[in-house]
């Protein structure tokens, strides 16, 4: 597997660079290994933000949904999907309890980490990892983009464009519960509503 995606990114970030790190050390930690094809791997995501927290990942070089184009890469795209799907099914099949949690497949828009890859998490968000709103907001606003959209994208326009303005300014959203209308005031006002409310 090859790791260009490492390298600084753009805006030549410090603390990107350290996450970039990060996923890819995640990568080679068999800890966090869960399973790999011929086209992907999958890893649990070292500092989830809910109990079920996965990243899958194409073994391409690929950075960012940006680059993906619908001729090279829409049949990995949905390949990712699937096998996102297939990583839910498991495990809500193991038991009444699992088979309750709901879950999300998405990406990031803009993303933290390289190389590209897919978010499979549930909907609880019951992790202590879960600490600011940027956290919240990257997983509960349009800043987070569906798998299901990304491949329609790719099947109607062949590419990804995105207005990185208006996306980040999603981050900065106020904190909306992600099943009611409740508003809490900070990060230990909504841990506390989803607890009393939506466990």
């Amino acid at each position: 597997m090859s790791y260009r995606g490492f390298k600084k990114n753009r805006y030549g970030s410090v603390m990107f660079n350290r996450a970039f790190l990060s996923l890819k050390d995640s990568i080679r930690d068999p800890n966090l290994k869960v399973e790999e094809d011929d086209l992907t791997v999958t890893i649990k995501d070292k500092f989830p933000k809910a109990k079920h927290h996965y990243l899958i990942m194409p073994k391409d070089d690929i950075n960012n949904i940006q680059q993906l184009r619908a001729d090279q890469h829409l049949h990995l795209v949905k390949h990712l999907h699937q096998r996102a799907q297939e990583l839910i099914d498991r495990i809500q099949g193991k038991n009444d309890d699992q088979g309750k949690l709901e879950f999300r497949i998405g990406y990031h828009a803009i993303p933290s980490m390289t190389p590209l890859h897919v978010h499979v998490i549930s909907q609880d968000f019951n992790s202590d990892c879960l600490k600011t709103k940027k956290h919240w907001n990257s997983f509960t606003t349009s800043f987070f983009l569906l798998s299901t959209n990304i491949i329609q994208e790719l099947e109607r326009k062949k590419s990804i464009s995105l207005n990185k303005e208006l996306y980040q300014s999603f981050l900065a959203s106020p904190l909306q519960c992600h099943k009611c209308k409740y508003s809490p005031k900070h990060m230990p006002d909504l841990k506390q509503h989803l607890k009393s409310q939506h466990a």
